[in-house]
């Protein structure tokens, strides 16, 4: 798996920005944009996506930056199934949901394959390095 050294570097984080603006600009169409419900709601679901896998990236522990992910996929599931709403509402046509939803799949599964990689890997994120205990000469892995 790539290393990256910035959240932006992440291919879910990436993808999740294009499912965002994606979003943005379908719910500004005007029978969508005065679904304020919905709108907002599907804006803040895509928006959490991007957000998780930044907010826990950046929290630098294997552990935080799992259960982000797991709020991020999370998010991606919430966003399709508002997309099945402005479907069903007749906000955006079938090859719109279907973009939309094939992206937020896409994502779903890099972010599970994120996880996945974490979880199985021996790293454990900058806050968890081992540092030597000058008292006791001993490793003190919680520093």
């Amino acid at each position: 798996m790539a290393t990256f050294s910035s959240f932006q570097d992440i291919k879910a984080w990436q993808k999740a920005r294009e499912l965002v603006n994606e979003i943005y600009a379908v719910s500004k169409k005007p029978a969508f944009f005065r679904d304020i419900g919905l709108r907002e709601q599907i804006r803040r679901a895509s928006v959490s996506v991007m957000s998780n896998i930044a907010e826990g990236f950046e929290r630098d522990g294997k552990k935080e930056f799992i259960q982000f992910l797991s709020i991020a996929k999370g998010s991606c599931g919430e966003t399709r199934s508002l997309l099945f709403a402005a479907l069903d509402q007749q906000y955006i046509d079938e090859n719109t949901f279907n973009n939309l939803c094939g992206l937020a799949e896409d994502i779903g599964k890099l972010i599970g394959g994120l996880m996945n990689y974490l979880k199985g890997s021996a790293l454990a994120g900058t806050k968890y390095k081992e540092t030597a205990n000058p008292k006791r000469g001993t490793r003190n892995p919680h520093v």
